[in-house]
């Protein structure tokens, strides 16, 4: 039985009311998670569709002789997608359930809700004469009304009467109103029952959402001439992660909301988003937000060191960055892998295609007013990713060449291991104290063999440890800033140069004591690349052993990891926090405090003996491999480290990225956004205008979702073991059965959508 880990890094776009679309496709990411998990735990499963995704996994595991786990493990999101993502990252990391979700999206995103009470008509005369401009402004979408049963169109009608009467010149939407939804939508999460984690312990769950700072804010930048120069920046990330660590929550709910409202502050509709508007929902509700000093500070921290964070002003996130490709792929650094893996960057696009309307078809250029709104809303939000897939693409591309390198030294290397100790060593017991000299003495001669090679090698380790520390040191501090950073750095330089650590300390065969002696204190990216590549090679052995003979040293190899990662988290070293913004001469006592916060002795110690015990405890025909490639490392770092440029990849294979939107799910009915959903009208204000709107683009949602779930699920198979003919399409026709018979009862404003729908699945 082969395993794998399909592991998804799911990037959800803007959409404003296509956000009920997309609760649909994140609903059933979920399920699909649910489904693995229970199927990991040998455990039933609640849900319709998570069953069906159950019987697939079962299916695959069976019949294709692969079990496949699926782990939603990096979510990023702007917009409507960020709201989107950051309740699915609280379900997966806390267990919670989306299910109290959906009545909140069909009832609360509706613009009798949303709109401000001060914004409101004063009555139904209010503003009569702007109503033949709102019908000649929406356009085509006002001519499909007439297509609509008499209930929905009087909805629309009333409804899109009532929103264009409301105040003008000022956002008609409530920002309160709507913190106070989010917070009621993160309660209501709390309040069902939940489950497990969704992801295996040491699997950290990251999310990422972008904001953009309206007011901006100053950000120094380092040249020849002038010296320097400052520029104000307005994007921003906010991050969170539960560091693979099972919690009640992903964050402090006020943080939560904190993130879904910024992100989500369409311009124009909402008002900007500002911690006081926060605070004042959270008095109101009598709720406390414990650590909002350190949160602003974190997420803030220009604003926050010049003590102005209340007054930073936030707008939506899709305006700068509608596609949040970059954090996510920074994020691929730090996850670790215990089996083979399958990357896929899945990103969410409701309502994709060529977006630029304005001025379409007519002859000409574009008039005045079509160039003006172009520029400021269309096209910054409609930047296609292909910057970011080529990023992806060359990431790829290195993973490739770096393995064919590895495969191609390594007879060399095992040879050359076998050579230094003789092929008997490999029988005998390994014990802590045989590791640690076999280790050193494969260093050593690695170096040797490596010749004048090894001095670039030794630099570019020795500038990678340098720039780990400086960096780790720097966040540990929490002072934002390139000249702090600058500052910070220039001091260790010094320190590091006293200690005899110059140009010198490497060189053709080796390394000065002085040398050796700090990359034995501080090299942990050196640690963490060795037991990577250890895994790896397990994972190839798992054809010659079983699962439960390899099971102590897999343990060994990822509890080792789950503790080295762990020295690179900041919270690690919160003692020294006070010290790091104390520096300002000498840096060579805050360099010792950090050595021996960081323990690499000790941690190396307990990896010894983990993986003596491991090795002794696994059959002789895995041993020798493993040890071969545990000692044999050294040779391989020297010439592979080069070629990542100082890095190491975490997850050692290539990625593939996929869609979900409309145009790619045409089991049930081909035509796209157009032909499913309705939330695009008004210029994808739709669905807030019509309860029945949102049932339908909700329940298209869950079967746009689910088909492509079962793809993505599929397709992880190797070509010669695919599910035989038919099975694919009949397993997509089960789950959406499943969905329609779970959610008709719920989609009471829709009627006949559910039995129209029975018809074309079939």
């Amino acid at each position: 039985m082969r395993e794998k880990e399909l592991r998804l890094a799911l990037v959800c776009y803007g959409g404003i009311s296509l956000a009920v679309y997309m609760h649909g496709i994140v609903k059933e990411v979920w399920h699909l998670a649910r489904a693995s998990r229970a199927a990991r735990d040998d455990a039933t499963c609640d849900g319709a569709s998570a069953r069906v995704y159950r019987a697939l996994l079962d299916e695959i595991e069976e019949s294709a002789g692969w079990r496949v786990r699926v782990l939603p493990d990096i979510v990023a999101g702007a917009s409507a997608g960020g709201i989107n993502g950051v309740f699915l990252a609280q379900a997966i990391a806390s267990g919670q359930s989306l299910d109290p979700l959906t009545d909140l999206w069909l009832e609360g995103a509706d613009v009798e809700r949303l709109i401000d009470a001060d914004a409101a008509p004063a009555s139904r005369f209010s503003k009569v004469w702007a109503l033949p401009l709102a019908w000649m402004a929406a356009g085509r979408s006002a001519d499909q009304l007439e297509a609509l049963d008499e209930a929905t169109r009087d909805e629309v009608r009333a409804k899109l009467s009532h929103f264009v009467r409301s105040r003008w010149f000022e956002p008609p939407f409530s920002g309160e109103g709507f913190t106070a939804m989010l917070l009621d939508a993160f309660e209501a999460m709390a309040a069902a029952p939940r489950g497990p984690r969704l992801l295996p312990p040491g699997q950290p769950l990251d999310l990422f959402l972008t904001v953009t700072d309206f007011g901006g804010h100053p950000e120094r930048l380092q040249l020849h001439s002038p010296p320097e120069v400052m520029e104000t920046e307005h994007r921003l990330v906010l991050p969170f992660s539960d560091h693979g660590v099972a919690l009640d929550t992903l964050a402090a709910v006020p943080e939560l909301a904190f993130a879904a409202r910024a992100t989500s502050s369409f311009p124009g509709a909402f008002p900007p988003f500002t911690v006081a508007e926060l605070d004042r929902v959270l008095r109101a509700r009598r709720r406390r937000w414990p650590g909002r000093r350190d949160f602003l500070e974190r997420v803030l921290p220009r604003h926050a060191a010049a003590r102005a964070a209340e007054r930073a002003v936030l707008i939506d996130g899709s305006v700068l960055a509608n596609a949040p490709f970059r954090p996510a792929i920074d994020a691929l650094r730090e996850r670790p892998a215990k089996r083979e893996i399958d990357r896929r960057f899945v990103y969410v696009d409701p309502s994709p295609g060529h977006k630029l309307t304005l001025g379409a078809g007519s002859a000409g250029p574009p008039g005045f007013f079509q160039t003006i709104l172009g520029a400021i809303s269309e096209l910054p939000r409609q930047q296609p990713i292909r910057d970011n897939l080529e990023a992806l693409a060359e990431r790829s591309r290195r993973i490739e060449r770096m393995r064919a390198i590895t495969e191609a030294i390594r007879p060399q290397v095992d040879a050359g291991i076998e050579e230094l100790f003789g092929r008997t060593f490999f029988l005998d017991r390994p014990t802590p104290a045989r590791l640690v000299a076999w280790r050193r003495r494969a260093q050593e001669a690695a170096a040797e063999r490596a010749g004048f090679s090894y001095v670039g090698y030794g630099q570019l380790k020795a500038a990678g440890v340098i720039e780990f520390v400086a960096a780790l040191l720097h966040s540990i501090g929490g002072s934002p800033g390139a000249q702090r950073w600058s500052r910070t750095r220039q001091r260790l330089d010094a320190a590091l140069a006293a200690r005899g650590l110059g140009a010198d300390a490497v060189y053709a065969g080796g390394a000065s004591e002085a040398m050796v002696a700090f990359l034995r204190t501080f090299d942990l990216n050196f640690r963490v690349r060795r037991l990577r590549l250890l895994a790896r090679r397990l994972g190839e052995l798992e054809h010659e052993a079983s699962a439960t003979a390899l099971q102590p040293l897999r343990d060994a190899i990822y509890d080792s990891l789950t503790d080295y990662l762990a020295a690179k988290r900041t919270d690690t070293h919160a003692a020294l926090r006070r010290e790091v913004r104390a520096l300002r001469d000498d840096a060579a006592p805050l360099l010792d405090a950090f050595g021996a916060s960081l323990d690499l002795t000790a941690r190396d110690a307990a990896t010894d003996a983990r993986m003596a015990a491991a090795l002794a405890a696994v059959p002789r025909e895995v041993r020798r491999p493993m040890l071969l490639n545990y000692l044999g490392f050294p040779f391989v770092d020297v010439a592979t480290l080069p070629l990542l440029q100082g890095e190491g990849l975490d997850e050692f294979d290539p990625i593939k990225v996929d869609r979900v939107s409309p145009d790619d799910a045409r089991s049930i009915r081909s035509g796209g956004a157009a032909a499913t959903l309705k939330g695009i009208q008004f210029n994808s204000f739709g669905a807030f205008f019509s309860r029945a709107y949102r049932e339908n683009d909700y329940l298209w949602g869950r079967l746009h979702g689910a088909e492509r779930m079962i793809d993505i699920t599929v397709s992880t198979l190797p070509a010669a073991t695919r599910l035989r003919a038919g099975r694919v399409a009949a397993i997509k026709r089960a789950a959406f059965r499943a969905i329609l018979d779970e959610e008709e009862a719920r989609l009471t404003h829709s009627p006949g959508l559910v039995a129209a729908l029975r018809r074309e699945v079939g």
